[in-house]
């Protein structure tokens, strides 16, 4: 790989006798790094593949320093790698430097760059974020992967229904769970010829939305025993107590219960990141739900069951 630098003649200069920060522009194949010695002069400037390998390359030589990078799509096993090779990592909030969000000069190698001197100055100006556990994102996977085959699902049905209604039929049945090819023997020839196919493969994808659900069952009895206590709330079931758990994973993180409700999408000043109102029945009672959900014994981790309360909003 070619080497791209401002500062030629440094490249050679010994990294082990410095303190260094670097910041860390994060690209879907390639990535640019820039290094900042104890003075604040750029040592190095250069790209490198975004890749486990290619990280651990370059930045295992380097002595301990201080590396900033943006949240994004590859910033959790980044972080984690950078973390595993003894590195101290700051994850800026990329929604909340607005210097570099806001920028009109948008390149990769002045992100770097950006990057590098804010995580020198003061790191609390990147609005550090904390990623969740690698054991946390894949079990919050399976969630999500659920998601996916549901919203697809719909789409199948909708597309089925709407198909009908333009014919002048209708579909028999309005649960998507029992949606199969039998659906479509009340119809007229032509539209059973052209739906058999569709409600089959919306019956697969429900055996398969099954599955994940048999998988998540799983997971939450033998990861995660504080979601039968999350039960006990009213409205929670297997699936909204386990994404709130993984969601939250670390419950030391806030200090109210109102606080929760913000995190992971509707707060209190009456928008969400959805752009739901306030008057929105069901923002409010997710409200409710997430400060219900709250431990009120916030000295303790979730695992900590017996000296953890789920009764009323957290003070």
């Amino acid at each position: 790989m070619k080497k791209i630098s401002t500062a030629g003649a440094r490249q050679t200069r010994n990294f082990r006798e410095q303190k260094l920060t670097i910041g860390l522009d994060l690209g879907d194949r390639s990535s640019w790094y820039c290094v900042l010695d104890e003075a604040g002069e750029v040592v190095l400037e250069q790209r490198l593949g975004t890749t486990p390998k290619a990280m651990k390359e370059v930045f295992g030589k380097m002595p301990r320093s201080r590396i900033a990078l943006e949240t994004g799509m590859h910033s959790p096993w980044v972080s984690r790698v950078l973390s595993e090779l003894e590195h101290e990592v700051i994850v800026a909030h990329a929604r909340n430097v607005r210097l570099i969000g806001e920028s009109r000069r948008k390149d990769d190698r002045f992100d770097a760059r950006t990057l590098a001197r804010l995580a020198r100055i003061d790191p609390q100006l990147l609005a550090p974020v904390q990623h969740r556990s690698a054991q946390a994102q894949a079990h919050l996977m399976v969630i999500r992967a659920r998601a996916g085959l549901v919203r697809a699902r719909t789409s199948l049905i909708n597309t089925a229904r709407g198909l009908t209604k333009s014919y002048g039929e209708r579909l028999r049945g309005c649960n998507p769970r029992n949606m199969n090819g039998e659906k479509a023997q009340g119809l007229s020839p032509e539209l059973q010829a052209a739906l058999e196919p569709l409600l089959v493969a919306i019956e697969s994808l429900s055996e398969r939305i099954y599955e994940y659900h048999q998988q998540i069952e799983k997971i939450a009895k033998e990861s995660y025993p504080q979601v039968a206590r999350l039960e006990q709330v009213k409205g929670v079931g297997t699936l909204i107590a386990l994404t709130y758990i993984l969601t939250l994973e670390d419950a030391q993180r806030f200090r109210k219960s109102r606080d929760v409700g913000s995190y992971v999408g509707c707060s209190q000043d009456g928008e969400t990141r959805g752009r739901v109102s306030r008057s929105c029945t069901s923002a409010r009672k997710a409200i409710r739900i997430y400060e219900r959900c709250w431990c009120r014994e916030r000295t303790t981790f979730w695992d900590r069951l017996e000296r953890t309360a789920i009764c009323g909003a957290g003070g």
